[in-house]
């Protein structure tokens, strides 16, 4: 079975050394691993289409959800996310820490407000808040098996799972 893995971690200073390690993983649990930087493509229309392609062949979609540049996951991930659901992909997740997303805004912004009892979570712009004890936004979380621990973990919970694959 084809894993495409989706993250953030393709802009890590290691990621060599980390395609590799993940690469090890997913042969490790019986999966062939698809990752975005073994197409060798550098321009962007280019590396796009490669992306898409790879998403095409793989039959699930792993994605690192971590928060990235802010609280919430990357957004090319999302976007991976979403085209692969659409597709009809399996699409699953991990994160280092099961923490809310209303957790995330303020660890990633230093603030969280609840103005008033039973008021609307609010962040410091006074935008609301999804509060519905989910690692990300809803439309991220629910339609994803997501776990907490990195790549390992969610490789295992797939097969533990076989209605994940």
């Amino acid at each position: 079975m084809k894993i495409y893995l989706a993250g953030p971690d393709v802009f890590r200073p290691d990621v060599l050394a980390w395609a590799e390690s993940a690469r090890e993983l997913c042969l490790r649990y019986g999966f062939k691993p698809l990752l975005p930087i073994d197409h060798g493509e550098d321009e962007p229309e280019r590396i796009f289409q490669a992306n898409i392609a790879m998403i095409r062949k793989a039959q699930i979609v792993v994605a690192n959800l971590d928060p990235f540049r802010g609280s919430e996951p990357d957004s090319g991930t999302a976007f991976e996310l979403g085209y692969a659901l659409a597709l009809g992909k399996k699409i699953c997740g991990y994160v280092t820490r099961l923490d809310t997303l209303a957790k995330r805004v303020e660890i990633a912004h230093g603030q969280c407000a609840l103005p008033a009892p039973g008021a609307p979570l609010t962040d410091g712009q006074g935008m609301l808040i999804e509060n519905f004890n989910l690692p990300c936004n809803l439309m991220l979380a629910i339609p994803s098996h997501i776990v907490e621990g990195g790549l390992e973990a969610c490789l295992q919970a797939i097969r533990a799972r076989p209605a994940i694959a």
